[in-house]
């Protein structure tokens, strides 16, 4: 059945990519057509991940309240966290809301809205192993492909090597094989891992550096940017971003919290 559900949702991807690039579209255009189309990685549990071939998770459900509030439709792209800057490119959809991690480099390529959480990287590590920046020194660290992450990890003072995976659940997995000696990620995204497998023996260590993150969107496309900011606000007015994050983190993770 694992196998059967892991299938379906490689298919779903696959799927999704081959509908295309299509021609930018400006809000006019976007509004028009009665859907929004959204992009997220489907890999980044808690927030947007699969259940079987579901797409779920925090994200996915505020991106779901955002497009509601403004009294639209939603078609989801499944697009891979390394892809999703050629993605927006291609204009293979509107907007992303799994820009958590952006590289410095990859961040002047596109526009941001608002935040929609606040977090940071945080180090993970077995018990005895490096749960601070100076206790990395010497030691091998493991994050996800393509991310701020990956740019903060190489910053720290004697690592001495920072090993890249495609998606988080990989790294989670070198590490408590001892492949790496930490994990540097989203710390919420950590918090819940670790929850789920309470069996791992790994704890959460030092956070390493404070982030922002934002739905994504192509360059001048201030419109789209301005219906996002302004329908992500009425839906943390009128309570469906708590309820979502109580759902998912039992706290408030807004940047204004």
């Amino acid at each position: 059945m694992k196998f059967i559900n892991k299938w379906m949702a490689v298919a779903s991807t696959v799927a999704l990519l081959a509908a295309g690039a299509a021609e930018a579209r400006d809000w006019g255009t976007i509004k028009d057509s009665g859907t929004v189309i959204a992009a997220t990685e489907g890999a980044f549990f808690p927030f947007n991940y699969f259940e079987g071939s579901k797409l779920t998770g925090f994200e996915v459900e505020l991106a779901e309240a955002v497009v509601k509030q403004l009294g639209m439709k939603i078609e989801w792209r499944v697009v891979s966290f390394d892809a999703q800057l050629a993605s927006i490119r291609q204009d293979r959809f509107d907007f992303a809301i799994a820009s958590h991690g952006f590289t410095e480099e990859r961040g002047k390529a596109v526009d941001f809205a608002n935040p929609h959480y606040c977090t940071g990287g945080q180090i993970a590590a077995h018990p005895n192993g490096p749960l601070t920046m100076a206790a990395l020194s010497g030691k091998t660290v493991g994050v996800q492909l393509a991310t701020s992450y990956f740019d903060n990890a190489k910053k720290i003072p004697g690592v001495q090597e920072v090993k890249t995976y495609k998606a988080d659940p990989e790294a989670f997995s070198a590490l408590k094989s001892k492949k790496v000696d930490a994990w540097i990620s989203d710390k919420w995204l950590i918090k819940s891992t670790l929850e789920k497998n309470a069996d791992s023996g790994i704890v959460v260590g030092e956070q390493v550096f404070v982030e922002r993150v934002s739905m994504i969107l192509r360059k001048n496309n201030k419109e789209l940017k301005d219906q996002l900011n302004k329908a992500l606000e009425e839906v943390m007015k009128n309570g469906t971003y708590q309820t979502l994050s109580q759902k998912y983190f039992k706290t408030d993770i807004s940047c204004r919290s």
